[in-house]
């Protein structure tokens, strides 16, 4: 915190700037900014104004106008002698000579709080030439300084959303089908060794989860399956009825390779996806099949054209 005086009269002005340096040590520094003056003496006092007034006495004095701010009589509690009066040899050299723009600061030893200093006074000679002064000052400005900011709390990371597990299946038929739409054969894997495994159906090697990728790489790791061969993928739920769940049919042409079966089951898992987003925000069992949806887009046009 710093308190700022300021006196302007006659052509002249200064400031005295009092606060605590980073010693804890309280200064005061005296700047000329219109004029000149010797400075001599420098008072200082608080507001309560009980008690004998401190004094430098002979030249130094702050009597009469030197003990009055406002028409208020202000009583000094403390004083420092800077220099005597007259320039001497030094002239304008002088230490405690101050012309525009120049400053001096000092220590104020029997000062141990700004709380202290209210009002200053300065006891000058040579003042702009001739002539001497003293000057009292009070109301200063004050200047605290500025309080760090407090740190803002780091936000904690949010924890990362688990990646969804992947579907399992109880089994996959990599279908082949003729021109009327029946099967042919294919390759049907299960998702563990059946107790009774009465048609040999292959099953996935222990500890392997039943997910579409696993499926599809054990079925290509048989040397004579290829995606090329696949009309139809069916997968079936994971449990004990190992009911139909749904089905990819392959695009015309087959499928190239590995990667677009994987794609066209991430696309058809999506589909599923939002189909049963629809039915829950929908409040139905199902979706509605083509006849219904029809129906549903007339009753539309309907209240369109009312």
């Amino acid at each position: 915190m710093s308190k700022t005086f300021t006196y302007t009269e006659n052509g002249l002005s200064y400031t005295v700037t009092v606060f605590e340096n980073d010693d804890g040590m309280i200064q005061a520094t005296i700047t000329m900014t219109e004029g000149s003056m010797d400075v001599n003496a420098l008072y200082w006092g608080d507001d309560d104004f009980s008690g004998a007034s401190a004094n430098l006495g002979g030249p130094l004095n702050m009597n009469g106008a030197g003990s009055q701010y406002e028409g208020e009589r202000v009583q000094w509690d403390g004083a420092e002698e800077l220099s005597r009066p007259g320039l001497g040899r030094e002239g304008e050299d002088k230490e405690t000579f101050l012309g525009e723009g120049d400053s001096l600061t000092i220590d104020l030893e029997d000062v141990h709080s700004l709380d202290e200093i209210d009002f200053i006074g300065i006891r000058a000679t040579s003042v702009n030439g001739g002539g001497s002064i003293k000057g009292v000052s009070g109301d200063p400005e004050v200047e605290d300084p500025e309080e760090p900011e407090e740190p803002e709390d780091p936000e904690e990371p949010e924890d990362p959303e688990e990646p969804e597990e992947p579907a399992t299946y109880g089994k996959v038929w990599f279908a082949e089908f003729n021109d009327e739409g029946e099967p042919t054969g294919g390759f049907q894997v299960l998702a563990t060794e059946p107790e009774d495994n009465e048609f040999n159906t292959p099953f996935l090697p222990e500890g392997t989860d039943p997910t579409f990728e696993n499926y599809l790489d054990y079925y290509l790791s048989f040397g004579f399956n290829d995606v090329e061969y696949i009309d139809t993928i069916i997968f079936f739920e994971d449990d004990e009825e190992l009911n139909e769940a749904f089905r990819i049919n392959a695009p015309e042409g087959g499928f190239e390779d590995r990667d677009a079966v994987l794609d066209a089951y991430a696309a058809q898992v999506q589909h599923l996806d939002s189909e049963a987003e629809y039915v829950v925000a929908m409040g139905v069992d199902s979706l509605p099949d083509e006849d219904e949806a029809e129906e549903l887009d007339s009753d539309d046009d309907d209240l369109v054209a009312a």
